[in-house]
């Protein structure tokens, strides 16, 4: 099976992964949450840059197509992009931690388990500060949009947006919107994001085990 083949399927299965799962959290509804980015990171992690950033932009053009409720929601395709690239960036950055394909020596010492403690623990550090980068990252990029949307269409406050809820009541009018809207996102973000790194992780973890074992490594080699 051929490497272009792969990634693609990855990478729309990665659409239908995030599309379905914030549906679930959106018709659910008792988290204000978006989880529309877990497997946007995961197909960056499994497949490379290009095939994150086409999942998160098929992600949200595809949503917003199927529950379209105006042309302010194809905007928000900058975010599901931004978390494509931030990952790779952290890929680069933390290839010991991130990056899946880092060739190994041979004839390297087997690592203890003192070794082995320091790169579990060297992951989850990594992946803590990717969230809390994309929490940030997302909630500026998501209140500018959000609040230059309202400043347009005034007629949508109320209704679209997951903080408003919080914008209401933790601000005053006197606020501005955009500083509202960057604000009220962040306790949101750091849960979402949480989840979003850590659980497209692991799905990256299973796409690679499910590839390596079905093809006994010939596929993983590819992938590579």
């Amino acid at each position: 099976m051929h490497k272009l083949a792969i990634n693609f399927s990855i990478c729309i299965v990665g659409v239908l992964l995030n599309i379905t799962i914030n549906r679930i959290v959106c018709v659910q509804g008792s988290f204000p949450l978006y989880l529309d980015t877990i497997l946007t990171i995961t197909c960056t992690l499994v497949s490379g840059l290009f095939w994150g950033i086409l999942c998160g932009a098929l992600t949200n053009i595809v949503y917003s197509s199927i529950w379209f409720w105006g042309w302010e929601a194809y905007i928000f395709t900058i975010c599901n992009i931004v978390t494509a690239l931030i990952t790779w960036q952290f890929i680069r950055s933390f290839p010991g931690e991130l990056n899946f394909f880092v060739e190994t020596k041979k004839n390297t010492p087997v690592v203890s388990k003192s070794g082995k403690f320091e790169n579990v623990m060297g992951k989850l550090i990594v992946l803590t500060i990717l969230s809390f980068c994309l929490c940030i990252t997302m909630s500026v990029l998501g209140g500018l949009i959000t609040g230059l949307i309202l400043m347009i269409e005034p007629a949508h406050t109320g209704k679209q947006w997951l903080t408003v809820w919080l914008s209401a009541t933790m601000f005053t009018q006197n606020v501005p919107v955009i500083i509202r809207e960057i604000l009220a996102r962040i306790p949101i973000n750091i849960i979402d994001r949480l989840i979003s790194a850590f659980a497209g992780y692991g799905f990256a973890l299973l796409i690679l085990f499910i590839i390596k074992k079905t093809s006994k490594d010939k596929i993983f080699k590819i992938c590579q």
